[in-house]
């Protein structure tokens, strides 16, 4: 069995690839998209669950266009704003915009929101871009290489790791969220994103995103630092890797995440800290001595 989107093998059976994320069946009755209007994404129902990620990396927003672009290693999002239309990002995400495109950066929720953000491993501001007097175009790509999913909320709600946030419509309300004692004293972020109401929402990963779909009752375990996003309907429990703190120091893991279904998670194939750790012996040390490399005078 291939993937109809990308060619790869799949599981017989399986629901989407784990190469592209695209679905793996084929629709019994597409909707063919009105050839002056692009693509026109599903609608889900008030409510719906899942998450709605478009097959073609292609979509609409509110007031806007978009597509993501080389996927997935070095993604990249190209937003078409309408005339007047805005799109909020995190400083610092962009890559380049129309000369028309308006940039406005400021302190979402006041002081006290912009130090919740802050806390929660996020930048104190938020950038708006808004296309003056005609239509204009923004690209938008996160710091560490990876994919980015474009999740069309429909009165939903996700939790997103704060590290995963990238953009979304200016409708969308994005709170900061208590991630658990455990979470704090395991070092893997205090802090998730909690991202609701209706319009589009960007969210990246370190490496590509895999999906996870858990049927009622299913328990499933991420390592948080692997963790994207997740249906805000999903139960989750943080806790040790295994039992015993001996145990999970020599298994190599902290803190995990145990959810429990229905619902459906986004985990990113690579782990920055993770990363960071392994390049760690080959730096030089603050102090000049011991290990690492010289970099010459």
């Amino acid at each position: 069995m291939n993937c109809p989107r990308c060619g790869a093998a799949v599981l017989a059976g399986a629901q989407f690839c784990i190469k592209c994320g695209g679905p793996t069946q084929q629709q019994t009755a597409p909707q063919a998209p009105a050839e002056d209007s692009g693509y026109q994404p599903p609608r889900q129902q008030s409510g719906a669950s899942g998450i709605n990620i478009d097959p073609d990396s292609r979509g609409t927003g509110r007031g806007c266009s978009y597509e993501i672009l080389h996927q997935p290693a070095f993604s990249l999002a190209v937003i078409q704003l309408q005339p007047e239309q805005s799109i909020q990002a995190e400083a610092g995400a962009m890559v380049s915009m129309s000369a028309n495109i308006e940039l406005q950066s400021q302190m979402k929720g006041g002081l006290m929101g912009a130090l919740k953000r802050a806390v929660g491993g996020e930048s104190a501001f938020v950038s708006t871009f808004t296309a003056r007097g005609g239509p204009g175009e923004v690209t938008l790509a996160p710091g560490s290489p990876g994919d980015i999913a474009a999740i069309e909320l429909n009165n939903q709600m996700f939790l997103v790791q704060s590290s995963s946030y990238l953009a979304g419509d200016t409708g969308l309300t994005v709170d900061t969220r208590w991630g658990g004692a455990k979470s704090f004293f395991g070092g893997e972020g205090l802090f998730v994103l909690q991202v609701h109401g209706a319009g589009l929402l960007l969210v990246s990963s370190f490496g590509a995103i895999h999906r996870k779909r858990l049927g009622p009752g299913e328990r499933y375990v991420v390592d948080t630092g692997h963790l994207v996003a997740w249906e805000g309907s999903t139960q989750y429990t943080l806790r040790k890797a295994a039992a015993g703190f001996f145990r999970s120091i020599v298994s190599g893991e902290g803190i995990v995440a145990e959810f429990s279904g229905p619902g459906e998670i986004l985990i990113q194939t690579r782990n920055l800290a993770a990363l960071a750790g392994l390049l760690k012996p080959f730096f030089p040390s603050q102090s000049g001595g011991g290990g690492g490399f010289s970099l010459g005078q």
